[in-house]
């Protein structure tokens, strides 16, 4: 057994049953030739049939010292792989609607604390003969992106492999080291006292930050263009939610926006902001909910670099992005969201990625304390969605001979967060995920009619 860090325990602390706290991916293959109409059955009956799993997918939590302990992983012995993995089919006329609609319910519902934190759904049915794996993952367990890696490693660039592993099982090359007890995990309370240790260290760090550095972050919140925290305007997006999901997914050709950023001079990132704030823009508008000041994005920065980014655990900061939905005009809205984000990338110059992190919690405090305590003053949201862009592989992938023709993320909405809109990077293609409420917010699949529309607005610039 191992104690659980207190990163991975927050997740477990904020979940509800409104705001199940899983990550999730849907990936949709096209079979290799000659591929009978058993090929699902026999993968699925494969899957059971593994005995070396991976070392994460066997991890289950549980609280220490009789339920009031902190809380700790140990290997599940017995697990029982029959609740983990599913063989589904699809109703009728067989159509993308219906694996969508499938995917949302799923993504609804919580994962069971006695089991591992997982589970992966083969589904069949559809009408062009494509199949779809959709896996999701307690966050405690693993971040969207150690499972994109994880979903990554279990694939091939070679289309004439065949024989390979089931996705569940563990690889030749080790992943996460094993479960060893440790004198904090025998010791909860020293782990504790650690943890208080090791954030009252980073908090004296913030504070020590060099005058340079302040300088440049104090300029950055003075200025109009940078969208500072808990300015954001009360939204339709910002309201309690339900359990109830509903996702939407569609891809594009990452030339588009290549041209885009060739035409403005602005990043990738910036373009896929843009596209974002004019579909977010006409959605609201066409619902009567445009706010007259602008909509503020969270958008996750990775500060790990070349060799590092592929390494284990979370150091990820923020970067809150102006995203301009109050300008009617595709190209002012494109030019603010570029300053934005350039001046808020500003006021982190000169910190450590510690310090990054340390601030970027105190940004996004009140979504985490206000569904937690009620907390009154932290009723106005920080932002009003989150919009992530993950680099994935440039060349596709298989699977058995089976090509990864599409890998769309779901992710987290949260109460006061409604809306998550994610994109990946894969083979040539952006793969939009946007994952909402369902009875939160009307007609949310109306949102990818409105991306289109919004791309196609900054191409025509």
């Amino acid at each position: 057994m191992a104690l659980m860090s207190l990163n991975d325990t927050i997740f477990l602390e904020l979940e509800t049953r409104e705001a199940p706290m899983h990550v999730g991916g849907l990936q949709l293959f096209e079979p290799p030739e000659g591929a009978g109409p058993d090929l699902l059955a026999r993968m699925y009956a494969e899957m059971l049939d593994t005995t070396d799993i991976d070392q994460r997918l066997s991890r289950r939590c549980y609280r220490s010292a009789g339920g009031v302990g902190p809380w700790m992983w140990e290997r599940d012995e017995a697990i029982d792989l029959e609740h983990h993995v599913r063989h589904s089919a699809l109703p009728y006329p067989h159509r993308v609607r219906e694996l969508l609609a499938l995917v949302s319910r799923l993504h609804g519902t919580p994962l069971h604390r006695s089991r591992p934190l997982w589970e992966m759904h083969l589904i069949e049915g559809l009408a062009d003969g494509r199949y779809a794996v959709y896996t999701k993952v307690h966050h405690a367990l693993m971040d969207g992106m150690a499972g994109m890696r994880m979903a990554q490693d279990v694939l091939s660039t070679d289309p004439d492999e065949i024989g390979m592993a089931p996705p569940i099982a563990a690889r030749a090359r080790p992943r996460v080291p094993e479960l060893q007890p440790t004198p904090s995990s025998r010791n909860p309370m020293r782990r504790v006292a650690s943890a208080v240790s090791d954030v009252v260290g980073a908090s004296s760090m913030v504070l020590g930050t060099g005058e340079a550095a302040l300088r440049n972050l104090w300029k950055a919140f003075r200025d109009e263009a940078v969208a500072a925290p808990y300015k954001a305007p009360r939204s339709i997006l910002n309201v309690p939610i339900t359990g109830a999901r509903r996702f939407a997914a569609e891809s594009y050709a990452i030339e588009r926006f290549k041209a885009i950023t060739a035409a403005s001079g602005c990043t990738f990132n910036d373009a896929v902001l843009a596209v974002c704030s004019g579909a977010l823009r006409r959605y609201l508008d066409e619902l009567g909910e445009l706010p007259e000041e602008p909509l503020i994005a969270m958008v996750p920065v990775a500060l790990r670099k070349g060799e590092e980014a592929g390494s284990g655990g979370n150091m990820v900061g923020m970067v809150l992005a102006n995203l301009a939905t109050h300008l009617p005009d595709p190209q002012d809205r494109l030019a603010l969201v570029r300053e934005s984000m350039q001046k808020g990338k500003l006021g982190l110059e000169g910190l450590t990625p510690t310090q990054v992190v340390l601030l970027s919690g105190l940004v996004g405090a009140g979504t985490v304390l206000g569904p937690l305590y009620r907390f009154e003053p932290l009723r106005k949201p920080p932002y009003n969605l989150v919009i992530s862009n993950v680099p994935g592989p440039s060349q596709p992938l298989f699977f058995d001979g089976a090509r990864l023709v599409g890998s769309y993320p779901l992710s987290i909405p949260l109460s006061g967060q409604a809306m998550n809109i994610t994109v990946v990077s894969y083979d040539g293609e952006l793969q939009l995920g946007i994952t909402g409420c369902r009875e939160t917010l009307p007609s949310m699949q109306r949102m990818l009619l409105h991306f289109e529309a919004s791309l196609a607005e900054l191409e025509s610039i």
